[in-house]
């Protein structure tokens, strides 16, 4: 297979600016790009945190990550950075192969993304059951929600267990230890958040938080703790750091780095679908997953975290007029002009405030109304659903994606099986054909459904039950979309079955991808070439002369028995 990079990587920015770029865009483009990068600094300093990393490295996956997401990406207003999508898998991985390992596992995901660029897997990655997201994108939600009680009460813990049950027995039994001061902090900043909007719509709620929620216990020397407290000053320099990958190890990254990668994926073309309909564009999504797995490698080159698409920032961006990939480049450069000249003031930020912050970032992506919608719908669904969720809170991400994936897959087997049938017709009403002048011993049935392992066994035997009716036996295929191994295997079992009895099959309505499958599998020359017909009617001439010759050798059989 030959691949034109030309077709699948062309970043929306060149095409922008071939179309023409007017000053009116650029100064709406500014304003976006500036608000969002203020919108951007404390999530991407609460995602770090939350994930078990140090504040700066956040800050450099929006800032690295963020700009090559606009620059090459395949959207005309994503942005991209650090989501809370990745908190519990970077936690994970942190917590088990240390910060060298989350860089070489961003590393990995990052390649992993271009490949699947490169591969035009953009469109697959929509096939992704919604009840699949919904559940790892709740029981995300739930973690996060879980990770920021302790700063969110200011709780005297020394360590929290990674367990979600564990840590709440922890949280629990040292309720005693609460911190008003630092629980006064946390509850104002999401009244603020929840609230500013009504009064002040062009600053983002998160950013007056913060600011009014620094400023107090700054002013008033308030016990809570700060950035600063905890993890000492922001460093206003990059380094780079091409990460050493020892191929002895590397089986350990698989795993987290696909999960990453898919997580990246679906996050990131979600967002893009959602940006869509907002601006009434339309992405690209391969040149989307390999402006995002550049972005990833490039990020952990610098140190950074895993990136995506940003829905709540990407949203932010299109609200304020943001209308191109230069509001992305914007926000960009805005966050690294904060770091550089305002970051020793962003140290006194209080913890209690970015956990209130991911308080009602968890709410947000909870998708609480889609869940309870789910489990009111079909069963298959809600067991996808909710088998998902409890394994993302209750054993890890990774688990919970991929069991998630083969259940979903086995349950719509499940139901294709169900939905497929082989049925006995009388008469067709959608061409107005009559069976009832067909001779005796000619049977007509019809397969609906694709010919596949989940089916082929239930075919096999039905078919093998009616043909014992038979003398001829039409099958029409019309409705038989595709026919895989095992629907061959099964097949040709039961056209032996059916020859050995002395009954004369007949396909009618053979579609040409299933009759090629057919003639690769040399299927035509048990039945006969000629006995694989393109139309009804064709089938039904053979059949009366199939069943005209069969009551002759009866006849003459009875002769020279007589």
């Amino acid at each position: 297979m030959v691949i034109n990079i030309k077709n699948v990587f062309r970043p929306k920015l060149f095409t922008v600016f071939r179309e023409g770029y007017t000053k009116k865009q650029l100064q709406s483009d500014l304003l976006a790009g500036i608000i969002v990068g203020i919108v951007a600094l404390p999530l991407a300093i609460a995602f770090a945190i939350a994930s078990g990393v140090s504040p700066e490295k956040g800050l450099i996956t929006a800032i690295v990550a963020g700009f090559l997401i606009s620059f090459l990406g395949g959207s005309r207003v994503q942005i991209g950075g650090p989501t809370g999508a990745f908190v519990v898998i970077v936690f994970g991985v942190v917590s088990q192969y240390g910060i060298e390992g989350l860089i070489v596992s961003t590393f990995l995901a990052g390649l992993m993304l271009i490949a699947f660029g490169v591969l035009r897997l953009g469109t697959i990655i929509e096939f992704i059951p919604h009840p699949l997201t919904v559940g790892f994108t709740s029981g995300i939600a739930l973690i996060i929600f879980s990770s920021q009680i302790k700063e969110f009460f200011g709780l005297s813990i020394a360590d929290v267990p990674s367990g979600f049950i564990d840590k709440w027995g922890v949280y629990l039994s040292h309720l005693n230890t609460t911190n008003f001061y630092a629980l006064g902090v946390a509850v104002g900043t999401v009244l603020i958040i929840v609230y500013s909007k009504r009064i002040i719509k062009l600053i983002p709620g998160s950013f007056v938080a913060i600011i009014i929620m620094t400023i107090i216990p700054a002013i008033f020397k308030l016990p809570v703790n700060t950035i600063g407290s905890v993890f000492g000053d922001l460093p206003n320099t990059f380094e780079v750091n091409i990460p050493s990958i020892n191929i002895a190890n590397i089986r350990h990254y698989i795993a987290p780095a696909f999960t990453i990668a898919l997580l990246g994926a679906i996050e990131s073309l979600l967002s893009a679908v959602v940006a869509d309909g907002m601006i009434s564009g339309k992405h690209r999504s391969n040149t989307e997953l390999i402006a995002q797995g550049i972005a990833n490698v490039a990020s952990s080159i610098f140190g950074g975290i895993p990136a995506t698409g940003a829905i709540a920032r990407t949203a932010t961006n299109v609200k304020n007029g943001g209308r191109t990939p230069v509001a992305g480049v914007v926000h960009s450069i805005t966050l690294l002009l904060i770091v550089l000249f305002f970051g020793k003031w962003a140290v006194q930020i209080p913890l209690a405030c970015l956990a209130g912050i991911l308080v009602v970032v968890a709410y947000n992506m909870s998708e609480w109304r889609s869940f309870l919608a789910i489990l009111r719908g079909s069963r298959y669904d809600m067991v996808v659903l909710l088998t998902t969720f409890l394994l993302t809170v209750l054993v890890d991400l990774t688990v919970a994606i991929q069991i998630g994936m083969v259940l979903a897959a086995l349950l719509f087997m499940q139901r294709m099986s169900k939905a497929s049938e082989v049925i006995a017709v009388e008469s067709d009403m959608d061409t107005l054909e009559d069976y009832s002048d067909l001779p005796k011993g000619v049977e007509i049935y019809e397969i609906n459904g694709p010919f596949f392992f989940a089916a082929s066994q239930k075919y096999r035997e039905t078919l093998k039950n009616f043909g014992k009716k038979a003398d001829v036996l039409i099958l029409r295929m019309r409705n038989v979309p595709f026919i895989d191994s095992t629907g061959i295997h099964n097949f040709r079992e039961t056209i032996k079955f059916l020859q050995a009895i002395d009954v004369k099959l007949i396909l009618s309505g053979v579609r040409p991808e299933v009759r090629k499958e057919l003639e690769d599998n040399r299927i035509d020359f048990l039945i006969g070439r000629n006995n694989i017909c393109g139309h009804y009617n064709e089938a039904k001439e053979k059949a009366i002369i199939a069943m005209e010759q069969i009551n002759m050798e009866r006849k003459e059989r009875s002769k020279e028995t007589a």
